[in-house]
């Protein structure tokens, strides 16, 4: 029996190309792994799909234990198109859960008592105007009646994400349902655009899946996505730029690759010619609309263009060009003026709208008649900035003028905006979900709205899932760990997402802010647990026993946010639930 067992293997010659270290680790077992070729690590292969997955694939072993075999064509086309399907099923479960009652509550919550009148005023006239104090009765009455004014109004945000909660009301009516129409789609193709992007960041179907269900349980995004307010929209143009700026990555490095096989030197002139950028450009566009609907988009386009560069640079060393640190230095001067040209191009073309109306007092949008019979002004008097020089700029057209001039007077509002409300919060809290806002809330009593005690509570509550941002913050020193000790790019590329949607705000330490402002970066956030999660699983070399008990922490990990999800659902919803229902889920008295 002994002369049969396999011979123990001799140790390996030693290599003076390797380090003394992994020497004496091979005395106890230790093999390093084989390094994948320049193109494979260039561009990692995708887990299925057309050209990927074969076209005949073997049954499942798992559902052959299980007494389940499929045909095979059936079995082959599922695992072929699982890239979609998962996602697909994940946005599904999404859109169920945002479409369900999202006429209710039959009011206008929060802010939408100014965004859904504005958006109604772009789609009727093209910009915003004012309404009277008794509009929002009349246009919630059995008899409802509009009240519409064409005088304009002074705003403080740009058009686009009110453009788009209008355009709901165009189709279903001035009404809950039809302003938060819109934004309930953007929420729930925002999961499907996080399954795809996990797919992708990831190299694994099952993790993007994850990643779209953790989004679809998240409360914040839930509440977000039934609430006709523009940060929903800033999310959704923001991801997709992420998404868009992706693609491009594995496009661009594809290429590389491509060109390497044909043999082409890594340092050869084509390396400042990459050629026809779509997926770059549509970044762009996205990010455009993201700053035309919150200003704080631009943090967005700095973060990106960075990341862009980084991802450049990175391709570059990686293929062996020498001269990377000048190309990059290239690409800052030459990119970035590209970029912010488009996105400036974008915005403005936003407020097409304002640019249309009329220039007479009173008949078109806001201060659009203010430069017209003003020439030579000063620094002063069209910056809002004083500055100890003059100079002529009759040069510049009187609607651009006007329209600076109305942003100088916007820039004043939001940076001396510190008037105290009682749902504000810092941006330090936000992570640990300190202070919600209360969206919506009523007290009925038995008999109302469907109380059957002696007294219930009804409440619309922006607040996230708690035991997902709770494991977000661990998820978040893990990425941390994985960027700045394992050089891991998708573990950057998530933290500057979040960091892009969350550190601004903390320089405004006097402003009022409030916590749903954060859901610009819960996709980021989903993505670090998801990061988390494939980490908990373990690689697919690793042993069974290893991977059975990672996948089932994993698991119970995601059915313990879902329940959490559904725990909170009720003050989710404004659904009316008996009061000391309510109090049960208020885990803390800032929740109040």
């Amino acid at each position: 029996m002994l002369d049969d067992a396999a011979p123990v293997p001799a140790p390996r010659a030693a290599d003076p190309g390797r380090p003394s270290w992994r020497h004496g680790l091979e005395r106890f077992g230790y093999r390093a792994t084989e390094r994948a070729g320049t193109a494979e690590r260039l561009v990692p292969p995708m887990p299925d799909g057309p050209g990927v997955t074969p076209r005949r694939v073997a049954p499942s072993p798992v559902l052959l234990r299980l007494g389940v075999r499929l045909p095979d064509a059936l079995w082959s086309w599922l695992c072929r198109w699982a890239g979609w399907l998962g996602p697909l099923a994940v946005a599904l479960f999404a859109g169920v859960l945002r479409f369900s009652g999202l006429g209710g509550p039959h009011s206008m919550i929060f802010d939408e008592t100014y965004y859904a009148k504005d958006a109604y005023s772009l789609w009727q006239v093209g910009y915003e105007t004012n309404w009277p104090d008794d509009a929002n009765g009349k246009i919630l009455s059995p008899q409802q009646s509009i009240p519409f004014r064409a005088d304009p109004s002074y705003i403080v945000h740009p058009p686009v994400g009110k453009w788009m909660i209008g355009l709901g009301e165009q189709w279903f009516g001035m009404n809950p349902f039809g302003w938060r129409f819109v934004v309930a789609v953007l929420g729930t193709l925002s999961v499907l655009m996080i399954a795809r992007i996990g797919r992708r960041l990831f190299r694994s179907t099952l993790l993007g899946s994850v990643a779209g269900l953790l989004l679809a349980v998240d409360g914040l995004h839930f509440v977000m996505s039934r609430s006709a307010l523009l940060d929903m929209v800033v999310m959704f143009w923001c991801l997709a730029a992420f998404g868009f700026l992706l693609l491009d990555r594995d496009r661009t490095r594809g290429l590389i690759a491509r060109r390497l096989e044909q043999g082409a030197p890594g340092d050869a002139g084509w390396w400042l010619c990459l050629g026809w950028r779509p997926y770059r450009l549509a970044a762009t566009v996205c990010i455009g609309l993201t700053a035309a609907t919150k200003w704080s988009g631009m943090y967005i386009l700095i973060a990106f263009f960075l990341l862009g560069l980084c991802w450049d640079y990175g391709s570059r060393r990686l293929s062996g060009v020498r001269l990377a640190p000048l190309y990059t230095i290239g690409d800052f001067f030459l990119v970035g003026p590209l970029m912010v040209a488009a996105s400036a191009s974008v915005y403005l073309v936003s407020w097409t709208g304002w640019f249309m109306s009329g220039t007479e007092p009173g008949k078109g949008g806001y201060a659009r008649d203010w430069a017209l019979h003003r020439e030579g002004l000063s620094p002063e008097s069209v910056l809002g900035i004083k500055m100890p020089f003059q100079f002529d700029m009759s040069w510049v057209p009187d609607a651009l003028r006007s329209l600076w001039h109305y942003h100088a007077t916007m820039y004043d509002f939001h940076v001396g905006l510190t008037s105290p409300h009682t749902y504000q919060s810092n941006a330090w809290s936000w992570l640990v979900v300190g202070r919600p806002v209360s969206f919506f809330y009523e007290s009925p009593k038995m008999g109302q709205s469907g109380c059957q005690v002696a007294e219930c509570a009804s409440e619309v509550l922006g607040i996230g899932t708690p035991l997902l941002w709770w494991t977000g913050l661990v998820a978040l020193l893990f990425c941390l760990y994985r960027w700045a000790l394992r050089r891991d790019w998708r573990a950057g590329a998530i933290l500057l997402g979040l960091g892009a949607g969350y550190l601004p705000w903390l320089y405004y330490q006097e402003r009022t802010i409030f916590l749903f402002y954060a859901v610009v970066f819960v996709p980021f956030l989903v993505l670090a647990v998801t990061m988390m999660i494939g980490a908990l699983i373990g690689p697919a070399t690793a042993s069974r026993d290893r991977r059975v008990i990672g996948g089932t922490a994993a698991g119970l990990l995601v059915l313990l946010v879902m329940w959490n999800f559904l725990y909170f659902l009720p003050i989710y919803t404004g659904q009316t639930i008996p009061m000391e229902d309510w109090r049960a889920r208020m885990w803390f008295n800032s929740w109040i």
